[in-house]
């Protein structure tokens, strides 16, 4: 992030890091589903044109398995597009409407239910949905250490404040991560950076964890362990040789050998989102103004302040004088300073002695004019931005309040320089109301001994607050206010233990994804980095229920034959075209394959006919075997990826949120892995 010595205009508080406290990574405190019973006219349309599409497949598909499961399928795809619920419901009714067609078989015209009803279940026990939950437990023990705190810190004074350039910094770091990680781990683990980064930033979520896990996905195709399909293919191929003349056996693919098409494809979703971010990235309605935390003070006591951030530059004559000697002169209140890595804000932190040296950052709180004149009188440096103080001037752990002196309070006859109010209890007033009249910086505000009934408007950390509230001297007017959750820096060695023998495991052993990663989160509750009731309130049932829901679906797919269908059909239509539509073809059905079903079971299914259709075709059948790992991941259209469903509830997404930035994503994810395949392989 730029420090910035040019004095710009200051845009207002908007430009700082007062903004309302943006929910941490709980997704399932995103929108409520609540059911719409009574579709409008769109959903009608749509409705009636998907039960037509059904009926003629019908009569098209070559059993009555086939058929239903057709049916449903179209159904589920309508319930997410249209939003008839919300779509963890959809996903939990389409489970049950599979279950119930074990009751319904012989009126279905079928010898048994689509899914055995022993097996209905099995998704809440799968390794995807088990491995989602423990990197919730991991990514929160992490955050609960404070470590991703120091991230979004470091991120936002490299990155600034602004889309254009915090997007490409998320984004390239979680994709790097991803590539030698699970890519739902590298979005969990960056999920609450997002949050806090949105909170200082004053960047909505919604409009920055959709890149980071569209990119973490992307991440997932530039090693041959970034992702479930890409590690299982080897196998595939191995397994197919077995099948296949010594001629035409295929050799398999090294560690970094599909890194050139998945680092394009990473930096054309960085592209993607930076030029076209604007036009399909939503903008969270729970998200509110910038400037509301000021609003009311402006309107009841007629307050214009705002928070700004201004350097100290060499040969500045404001260097060598206490804060005591400017901030009455010059109608500025400072709260918070930097010099070096030294960050001081708070009790027993800043006062009135505090001496100002070169290079210094200064925290201020003051209305734009004087603030101005302030700059111009000492040749200092006003950033464009809350930059290097965002950590502690962030809305989540400090802001504005209003605080009484009660009428038997041991403060009344006192003044604020008495009692060194600052240094002392942690509050900076920078304004007193009185009788109906409010005096504020320049006022001598700080120099009029109290009387009961005054009520001091402060800028203050929020646990100095919450501690105030205990205060006998105060009455704490402001009570909604985010009280900072507890850190546990002390426990940092056990989460980063127990962090990288998770990771380790994932890597370096052929155990049990959702076995290593649970290994992880076990060792941060047993060791105390989180305790047992974080752990559960840490992971989104939401996203549970979505996911474990939807398994059932994609076996019914897969045992009842009607993928095998699909993709025969498919194929046989483009059998005789040039081997790169045959090619496309294959990555267009996977892509398909990848929405309705896991992206193993369609990697699993497609290779062998990928395969098959290549040495038909005279192409180089390890080329498609490739091309069908790698178009599995292509799955940015609805929220059924589980980086897809982790991101939906804090982002605040919507299925169309998906559908309109999903689609272009899809095609340009087609278009450049066709490209560099043709160019790499």
């Amino acid at each position: 992030m730029s420090n910035g010595s040019e004095q710009t205009a200051p845009t207002g508080l908007g430009e700082s890091s007062e903004t309302p406290e943006t929910p941490k990574a709980e997704p399932d405190k995103g929108p409520v589903s609540k059911p719409r019973l009574i579709p409008n006219l769109k959903q009608l349309i749509a409705g009636m044109l998907f039960v037509l599409v059904a009926m003629y497949l019908t009569s098209v598909v070559p059993s009555v398995e086939i058929a239903w499961v057709t049916a449903i399928l179209l159904l589920t795809i309508y319930l997410f597009a249209f939003e008839i619920v919300g779509v963890d419901v959809a996903a939990a009714s389409i489970m049950v409407l599979l279950g119930l067609t074990s009751l319904l078989a012989p009126w279905m015209g079928l010898s048994q239910g689509l899914v055995d009803n022993k097996h209905l279940f099995d998704g809440f026990a799968s390794n995807a949905v088990i491995s989602i939950i423990a990197v919730m437990i991991i990514g929160a023990g992490l955050d609960k250490t404070g470590i991703m705190s120091k991230v979004a810190s470091f991120i936002l004074r490299v990155g600034g404040t602004t889309e254009s350039r915090i997007i490409p910094i998320i984004s390239s770091t979680v994709g790097f991560i991803s590539s030698f990680m699970q890519n739902v781990g590298a979005a969990a683990l960056f999920l609450p950076v997002v949050s806090r980064i949105s909170a200082r930033s004053g960047l909505p979520m919604s409009r920055l964890l959709m890149p980071m896990g569209f990119c973490a996905i992307l991440g997932g195709t530039m090693t041959m362990v970034g992702s479930s399909p890409l590690i299982l293919l080897n196998d595939l191929i191995l397994t197919s040789n077995k099948a296949l003349a010594p001629s035409q056996q295929m050799d398999t693919w090294s560690l970094f050998s599909v890194t050139p098409v998945g680092i394009a494809l990473i930096v054309t979703g960085i592209i993607y989102f930076v030029v076209a971010g604007r036009f399909i990235l939503p903008t969270s309605q729970a998200v509110k103004g910038r400037d509301d935390a000021m609003a009311q003070f402006r309107d009841i006591y007629g307050l214009d302040y705002e928070l700004f951030e201004v350097e100290v530059p060499e040969n500045s004559e404001l260097i060598g004088k206490t804060l005591d000697d400017v901030e009455h002169d010059d109608r500025i209140r400072v709260i918070a300073s930097a010099s070096g890595s030294s960050l001081k804000y708070g009790t027993g932190a800043i006062s009135r002695d505090t001496d100002i040296r070169e290079g210094m950052v200064l925290g201020i709180i003051a209305s734009p004019k004087p603030l101005l004149e302030f700059v111009d009188k000492y040749d200092l440096f006003l950033h464009s931005s809350i930059e290097v103080l965002g950590e502690i001037l962030s809305a989540t752990r400090s802001g504005v309040a209003e605080v009484v002196i009660p009428p038997g309070s041991n403060l009344v006859g006192k003044s604020a320089r008495d009692v060194w109010m600052r240094k002392v209890y942690g509050i900076a007033t920078v304004a007193l109301h009185r009788n109906g009249e409010t005096m504020r910086e320049g006022d001598s505000i700080r120099d009029i001994p109290f009387q009961g009934g005054d009520t001091l408007i402060v800028h203050t950390h929020w646990d100095a607050l919450a501690r105030l509230q205990k205060d006998r001297n105060f009455v704490v007017v402001t009570t909604e206010f985010p009280h900072e959750e507890e850190l546990r820096p002390k426990k940092v060695g056990y989460a980063g233990l127990f962090f990288a023998i998770a990771l380790g495991l994932v890597l370096f052993s052929d155990l049990r994804l959702s076995v290593a990663l649970l290994t992880g989160a076990i060792g941060m509750i047993l060791a105390g980095v989180l305790k047992i009731d974080e752990a559960y309130q840490a992971v989104s049932w939401k996203t549970v229920f979505l996911l474990a829901s939807l398994i059932p679906l994609g076996l019914a797919v897969e045992t009842s034959g009607t993928a095998k269908w699909i993709a025969e059909q498919t194929l046989s239509v483009v059998g005789t075209m040039p081997i790169w539509v045959i090619q496309a073809s294959v990555a267009v059905l996977a892509t398909f394959f990848t929405l309705v079903m896991s992206n193993v079971g369609a990697t699993v299914l497609l290779v062998p006919l990928a395969v098959n259709i290549a040495i038909g075709a005279g192409a180089n059948p390890a080329v498609f075997a490739l091309t069908v790992a790698i178009a599995t991941s292509n799955s940015f259209l609805i929220p059924t990826h589980q980086v897809n469903a982790l991101i939906m509830g804090p982002g605040g997404y919507r299925v169309p949120d998906f559908m309109r930035a999903g689609g272009i994503m899809t095609i340009l994810f087609l278009v450049v892995m066709m490209l560099m395949m043709q160019l790499v392989f």
